[in-house]
């Protein structure tokens, strides 16, 4: 009986960032944000028959430590960025497979717009997109989009639930038959096939229909990576795959476990939703190579940078930090300043123990090896990283498989990923020898 697939997307966010543009083996003549660039991951990415090149985004410049921008922008940390739309439209015209995963905030855009666009790039990329919902927690984004507190928790994912409603009800409101462009009458679409939605909630009123042609997948590909109670209902709640993070194996094992519950209450089957795990990955010849990799990437990263970084991703100035603290009462001020629960401080709390007392040098060492994801970045040969995911892919039910990526150098590192990891685990029976299917839906139902 054949094995199910795994599933590979690779994750490009950070690509640039953080000194990874002055590895050994980053882009050669290049620097951000040169198409070029783009448009051979790409080419490489296909080549490794990968399922999406997938990027976070943020509209913010990192502001959190010291109340400034100026370590963020010095440093490279979290900037620069730019709009992934044309970007993921360049790689789509050198490629004919690979999808591609775009990140939006509920929080701050809004939804006709957002469908509306959407729908756009599917056409323009024959039903090769995937849209990432994110809740947004950083008070630069909140600012830039004028907005002074950042929103309750709970009620952004309330927001994103209703978005995202909004985006279906707008999806389906022209039906895949309603075009007609019959040459002989001259008649364009079929009003009977178009309808308006007419959508009152309590964050958006919407009347409808889309002024755009039906997608070529029907709908885009949802995505939502939330690992709180309440993040996870969501996911279960309208995600297509889940985006799991990068936390060890045990803990994936609970999320699964908790996110099959949360589906199961929405009516929904698990054997049918994926989680993609966040995996950092560097492969290499030899493990001894692959370890220099990450010790070099973890070298060039100095203290400010590492500050900018976690009080930008947690939305807390850790500057302020006393000379001692225990994690809990530190993870109690960031929830009680509205910023997010999970990430670091969530993963320190599970290794450590919230009653684990750190001084602040302590702190920023594991602060540092998060930065450059060095305790769960997998690190070795193609055999080695194939045993890893098949453990994991195993562990958590054989669905889905691995956003792969934050690697130490580009684009070695996925040169890598295709060139060797992939053909081992398709000498191991458990990832495609070909695309079989034309929209990135299809491809990832495959299995």
């Amino acid at each position: 009986m054949p094995k199910p697939l795994m599933h590979l997307g690779f994750d490009f966010s950070y690509s640039h960032m953080a000194g990874r543009w002055l590895m050994p083996g980053a882009w050669p003549g290049h620097v951000f944000p040169d198409i070029e660039m783009f448009e051979e991951m790409a080419r490489i990415a296909e080549r490794g028959l990968l399922d999406m090149l997938f990027s976070g985004d943020g509209t913010g410049v990192p502001d959190t430590w010291r109340g400034g921008r100026d370590a963020a922008v010095e440093w490279g940390v979290n900037w620069p960025r730019q709009d992934l739309n044309p970007i993921a439209v360049a790689m789509s015209r050198v490629t004919k497979h690979i999808g591609f995963g775009l990140t939006y905030s509920s929080t701050f855009m809004h939804p006709y717009y957002t469908a509306r666009l959407m729908n756009s790039l599917d056409h323009i990329t024959k039903g090769r997109i995937a849209m990432n919902l994110v809740t947004s927690t950083r008070r630069s984004d909140y600012a830039n989009f004028g907005m002074n507190d950042l929103m309750d928790h709970g009620q952004r994912y309330d927001r994103m639930e209703e978005f995202v409603d909004v985006c279906r009800k707008l999806w389906d409101s022209v039906e895949p038959a309603a075009m007609v462009w019959d040459r002989a009458t001259g008649r364009v679409g079929d009003p009977a096939r178009v309808h308006d939605v007419h959508h009152r909630g309590t964050h958006f009123r919407v009347d409808g229909p889309l002024n755009t042609p039906p997608s070529p997948q029907g709908r885009p590909v949802l995505i939502q990576a939330g690992g709180s109670p309440r993040g996870i209902r969501a996911s279960a709640y309208f995600v297509d795959h889940a985006f799991g993070g990068d936390m060890p194996l045990a803990s994936q094992v609970r999320q699964r476990k908790a996110f099959d519950e949360a589906l199961l209450a929405q009516g929904r089957d698990p054997s049918k939703v994926g989680i993609l795990w966040q995996t950092p990955i560097v492969v290499a010849q030899t493990e001894r190579e692959a370890v220099g990799r990450l010790d070099q990437l973890a070298a060039a990263y100095p203290d400010e940078a590492v500050g900018a970084y976690l009080s930008y991703n947690c939305g807390y100035d850790f500057s302020t930090l006393p000379q001692s603290f225990t994690i809990g009462e530190l993870h109690a001020d960031i929830i009680a300043s509205q910023a997010s629960p999970m990430g670091f401080l969530h993963d320190l709390s599970v290794r450590l123990g919230p009653e684990s007392t750190l001084t602040r040098s302590d702190f920023f060492e594991h602060g540092r090896r998060d930065a450059v994801n060095y305790d769960t970045t997998l690190a070795g040969t193609p055999s080695q990283i194939a045993d890893r995911l098949e453990e994991a892919f195993e562990a958590t039910g054989s669905r889905g498989g691995f956003m792969l990526g934050h690697a130490a150098s580009m684009p070695l590192d996925l040169i890598g990923i295709a060139d060797l990891l992939v053909p081992e685990l398709q000498r191991r029976g458990r990832f495609r020898t070909e695309y079989r299917f034309r929209t990135l839906r299809e491809n990832l139902a495959d299995s």
